[in-house]
């Protein structure tokens, strides 16, 4: 069989190593699509692929169009919002994701962006401390739940909402379960975002939401772009000069962010995976997926059933 690791943002190069030598050792040729700056690149390459590995690559119809062999998609991460599910189904195209694999990595970078904001961004004013502060945790899965670890280790209090997640297993994490999303916008003196770009979900997190937050709170996303209602997120930063929104994914009004001088952050580039280790292993998971697909069906990690 022949696969495809298509990345504009690559691994890195001990990642692919692994990824084609894991590939390789089950008999497959491993074709290598990296940084390219035109879609007409990926549209040539996926000709006559049987499987790809992508990282926040869109797969969009006109590229499944084009890859009429293609049997299975997995997306080395746990976010596949950049893939057109829907039509991927359409086509008997299976697409997977790797669930866990960068929780760690995005769980780090939460703390690494929440203590440089609660430090007034190192700009030599006297900041606070995390210790004691409640931290809410919204959607309760595994980067949620190694944020959760992380957190108590700063001696944090811990709630988290899941509407997806028995109240039950957030209390046995030793994580404090509240009733609804209301509830944990309220208590929070840190809100830390997990949820996925649904349509339920995007620009969910909106003006009336966000303004629940306690005094000086801050509001902190890792996890995708559009579930921030930008006009409205920036109107009540106007209104309220207490509040913080830190975030590395760039927003689309970044610009007029920027004007809130020592309450915004936003990194270059989404970094929540950027790690040799999460390369890696959401790579070599992926790749180990594609094996088990081809050698015995298994599709463990469909997502588009």
């Amino acid at each position: 069989m022949k696969i495809l690791i298509a990345t504009e943002k690559p691994f890195a190069p001990a990642a692919v190593k692994n990824i084609t030598s894991e590939l390789e050792g089950a008999g497959h040729e491993v074709l290598l699509l990296e940084k390219y700056t035109d879609k007409a690149q990926l549209l040539e390459a996926v000709k006559d692929v049987d499987a790809m590995i992508v990282r926040s690559d869109k797969i969009t119809p006109d590229v499944l169009d084009a890859a009429n062999q293609l049997k299975i998609i997995v997306r080395a991460g746990a976010g596949y919002d950049s893939i057109d599910t829907k039509y991927a189904k359409e086509k008997n195209v299976v697409v997977e994701n790797t669930p866990g694999q960068n929780s760690n990595a995005v769980a780090e970078l939460v703390f690494g962006m929440l203590v440089y904001a609660i430090r007034n961004f190192y700009n030599g004013k006297s900041g606070t401390e995390l210790k004691g502060k409640k931290l809410g945790i919204l959607a309760f899965g595994n980067v949620g739940r190694n944020v959760a670890r992380i957190a108590k280790g700063f001696d944090m209090d811990v709630y988290a909402y899941d509407a997806f997640c028995p109240a039950e297993a957030i209390e046995a994490a030793g994580v404090h379960a509240v009733k609804t999303q209301n509830d944990l916008f309220k208590v929070s003196d840190v809100l830390s975002l997990h949820i996925p770009a649904t349509p339920d979900t995007i620009k969910s997190i909106n003006y009336e939401m966000v303004n629940q937050l306690p005094k000086k709170a801050i509001l902190l996303n890792t996890a995708r772009k559009e579930v921030i209602n930008e006009e409205e997120l920036l109107k009540l930063m106007a209104e309220r000069e207490d509040l913080k929104f830190i975030t590395d994914i760039k927003p689309d009004a970044d610009e007029e962010f920027l004007k809130f001088t020592g309450r915004y952050f936003s990194t270059p580039k989404k970094m929540g995976a950027q790690t040799a280790e999460a390369n890696l292993n959401a790579g070599v998971a992926a790749a180990k997926q594609i094996n088990a697909f081809f050698e015995t069906g298994d599709t463990t990690f469909q997502v588009n059933k």
